[in-house]
Parts: C-alpha cells; sequence; structure tokens
C-alpha cells in the first residue's frame, strides 16, 4: 500500500525531510497501528466516509428497485459503478506511483463528496430518474479508479512495512464497522424521509477525510521514491506481476471471487423483496448482518498479523461452500444468521489477499499491482452483477446466490490446487479424532513455497 514521496505528498518547504525516528519496536498488537498518529487521522475520516458510502449504497440500490422493480436494474447500477476500474483501472495505478498521494487524496474525497450530493439534490426535489442513478454510480467509480490505488498504497506511507498487514486488516474492520452503521441508519433514513438525504449526508460526510489528511505530518511519513512519468510503465507492472505466482494466483482467487461472491446488493435486495416481502428496514438489517461477520473477521485479521496463501484458500472454500448453503436456507433467521459467517469469509479472503499481494510487492511497484488487485476484484463486477442479476430475475434469487457460491467455491478448490502444485505440496488429511482437518504439507526432500 505505497507509493510517491512521503515528502511530496503535502506542501512544504524541506523536500528531504525523513520520518520521525520511531520508538522502540513493540510487539504488535490488534490495534498497533493506531499509536501512529498520521494514521489515527486516516482511520478516523475513513469511518466517517465509510458510514456515508454505505448509506449511499443502500439508499441507491433500494431507489432503483423502487423506480424499475428489476434486479437486473440493480445489478447495472453496481456495474456502471466498477466498469470505470475495469476499463481503466491499470492507469490509476501509474498515476498512484507517480502522483503525491496526500494532495490526490484530498481531490478524489473532494469529487466523490460532491458527486453525492448532486444526486442528493435531484432525489430531495423529486426530480430524479433513474439514468441520473446510473450517471452517478459511473462518476463515482471513475474517481475511483485513482482514489482505490492512492489510497491503499498511502496506508504504507502512514504505517511503514513492520504495521503494514495490521494496517490492512484495521482498515477493513474500519470498512465493515460503518457498514454496521451505515445500512441501519440508511434504512430508518428510507423509510422516514427518502433516500435523498442518504446521498446528502454521505456527501458531506467526506469532509471529515479531508480535514484528516491536511492535519497530518509530513515529516512523520515514511517517504517511497516516485516514479517519473516514463513509456511502458503499464506494461511493466504487468510483467512485474506475471512473473511472481506468489502475485498472480492470490489476484486470480480475488478476481473470481470478487466478480461472482460479492454481489450482495442483488442477492439481498430480491430476497428481501421476493423471498421476505420486506422494506428497506429488512434490507439494512441484512447487509448489518453481513458486515458484523466482515468486522469479527477484519479484527481476527488484525490481530493474526501475519498472511498466509493457505489461509486465502480455506477462507475462499469456506466463503464460497457457505454462501452456497444459505441460498437454500428454508428459513428467515436460518439465512439471516447464516449471513455472519459468509462475511467473516469474505472479508478474510479479501484482507488475506490484500496484505500477502502488498507485503510481497516491491515498494515502487505497489500502486501499480494494488491497481491491478483492485481491477479484478471490483473491476469484475461489470460482468458478474449483470449476469447474476440476469439469473436471479430469471430463476429467482436463491438460484441467483447459489451460482454465486459454486463459482467461487470451484475458483478457491481449483487456485489451490494450482498454488500446491506450485508450491510442490502435496494434500495431507488428517483423522485423529478430535482433531480432523485438510492441510498441505511439503512433498518429501522439497521446500514448500506456500
Amino acid at each position: 500500500m505505497s507509493t510517491g514521496t512521503g515528502a511530496d505528498s503535502a506542501p512544504g518547504p524541506n523536500r528531504t525531510t525523513t520520518p520521525t525516528p520511531s520508538p522502540p519496536a513493540r510487539k504488535n498488537t490488534m490495534f498497533s497501528s493506531l499509536r501512529i498518529r498520521n494514521y489515527r487521522l486516516f482511520a478516523t475520516g475513513q469511518v466517517v466516509s465509510n458510514t456515508g458510502t454505505w448509506m449511499q449504497r443502500i439508499a441507491q440500490d433500494w431507489l432503483v428497485l423502487s423506480l424499475t422493480g428489476s434486479a437486473s436494474a440493480v445489478g447495472i447500477t453496481i456495474a456502471l459503478q466498477f466498469l470505470p476500474m475495469l476499463l481503466f483501472g491499470l492507469y490509476g495505478g501509474v498515476l498512484a506511483d507517480r502522483l503525491p498521494k496526500r494532495p490526490l487524496l484530498v481531490a478524489t474525497n473532494t469529487a466523490l463528496g460532491l458527486t453525492g450530493l448532486a444526486l442528493g439534490a435531484l432525489t430531495v426535489t423529486g426530480h430524479v430518474q433513474v439514468w441520473h442513478v446510473y450517471l452517478a454510480a459511473f462518476l463515482a467509480g471513475l474517481i475511483t479508479v485513482v482514489d482505490n490505488p492512492a489510497r491503499q498504497t498511502f496506508v504504507a506511507e502512514m504505517v511503514g512495512k513492520r504495521q503494514l498487514a495490521n494496517a490492512v486488516s484495521l482498515n477493513s474492520a474500519n470498512f465493515q464497522s460503518a457498514r454496521l452503521v451505515g445500512p441501519a441508519v440508511a434504512g430508518v433514513l428510507i423509510s422516514a424521509v427518502g433516500s435523498g438525504w442518504a446521498f446528502l449526508l454521505n456527501g458531506l460526510s467526506f469532509a471529515a477525510p479531508i480535514a484528516g489528511l491536511l492535519l497530518m505530518r509530513t515529516r512523520e511519513l515514511h517517504p517511497v521514491e516516485r516514479q517519473p512519468r516514463a513509456k511502458g510503465q503499464l506494461r511493466e507492472g504487468l510483467h512485474y506481476v506475471a512473473g511472481r505466482p506468489e502475485l498472480i494466483w492470490p489476484i486470480v482467487l480475488i478476481g473470481f471471487v470478487g466478480t461472482f461472491g460479492f454481489n450482495f446488493p442483488i442477492w439481498l435486495s430480491a430476497f428481501t423483496d421476493d423471498v421476505f416481502q420486506g422494506q428497506a428496514g429488512l434490507y439494512g438489517l441484512l447487509n448489518t448482518l453481513i458486515a458484523a461477520g466482515s468486522l469479527a473477521g477484519a479484527l481476527l485479521a488484525a490481530r493474526r498479523g501475519l498472511a498466509r496463501l493457505r489461509l486465502l484458500v480455506v477462507s475462499a472454500v469456506l466463503f464460497g461452500a457457505v454462501l452456497t448453503a444459505t441460498a437454500f436456507a428454508p428459513g428467515f433467521w436460518l439465512f439471516a444468521a447464516l449471513l455472519v459467517p459468509i462475511g467473516a469469509f469474505g472479508l478474510t479472503v479479501n484482507v488475506t489477499a490484500n496484505s500477502s499481494v502488498q507485503m510481497a510487492t516491491d515498494p515502487e511497484m505497489r500502486g501499480r499491482v494494488m491497481a491491478l488487485f483492485m481491477m479484478v476484484f471490483t473491476g469484475g463486477t461489470p460482468l458478474g452483477a449483470p449476469l447474476l442479476g440476469w439469473v436471479t430475475d430469471t430463476y429467482g434469487a436463491r438460484i441467483g446466490m447459489a451460482a454465486g457460491g459454486l463459482v467461487s467455491l470451484a475458483a478457491a478448490v481449483g487456485v489451490g490446487l494450482v498454488m500446491a502444485r506450485v508450491g510442490r505440496l502435496k494434500l495431507r488429511l488428517d483423522l485423529r479424532p478430535g482433531r480432523p482437518h485438510v492441510t498441505f504439507v511439503p512433498r518429501e526432500g522439497l521446500a514448500a513455497a506456500a
């Protein structure tokens, strides 16, 4: 999560400032990154804007469903939001490697705030049409092309490599904490005063991260050399990843899971409307349950610290299996309860893949590698969301959700077997009483690379 010199991340006369010496190393704890002032400011601003973002997501999906009555239309909205990442994501990574992160993030947060305010004004005044929502989703996605890799890579400049895995996990915990509050607040607002106020509050929420960025101390950042403008940087990034199995296979796996397994707005809106005959408040509740599981997964990842590729594969297998089983849950309360482990396993997949990829990447390449990571994770949504929206509309919510779970499960098993072969591992089944499990162990005489 880093590129761009820390000194260049904000105005200042001294362009060669080095970070303030770190205190003696202390053992990593669940919240150890929060000892760093700049990261505390960043995290505080993010939790406010993330809450607004989740409010807008819920309000946006419900508004589209209300205007059209179609799960496919919800899928189109999601697709438009992530289409720019698919088309231009790698260029965003090149910009993140070239430009100073802090002023870049101030600009992207400002633009995202204005987008939310504009959509809110249209909705509150009663002039909103579905194409307005489509356009707002596309514009937000276009801004995110630059914002996402810049924000992901800026974390390493704030905390350094030793705290990077912990900070990545806390970022996810931050996002999921907001997910606990945002959908619930959105459900109340939509029911009481309409979707427009959720959009307006989201627009205003971006003032918090902007203030946090402006209050940071430049001298305490960890400088990373910015890449000068040059030809072939995009191709260089792709070649860099292609030659490293420890990068390419986690990215492949997260691409499948992101494209087919993370389409919760489609499935939960369809289950709410068609299966359980509920309203916006129930939709918000279901999203909150997934968020509760995701938060638990993020905190456990922060405590664990080390990202292991075998954990990535196992959590992806469990995610796909539980997602498939949940699709056929016979009653509401069992369905709702199973959303919690879905959130936990899904978040573990995301955090473990993110951390392992960043830790294995050289700092000067991190922007481009993380742009590729985010491109396949969220950029696959324009392909997966309309397809699974159509399956959901045609065959029902249960079949649509099961389809996403089965594809995720198959991808996890396939990538796990490939990684085991690359790492020269073999399967071992341990059936000892009380401790049955499956694991990969080195083949005799060979070191395990995974």
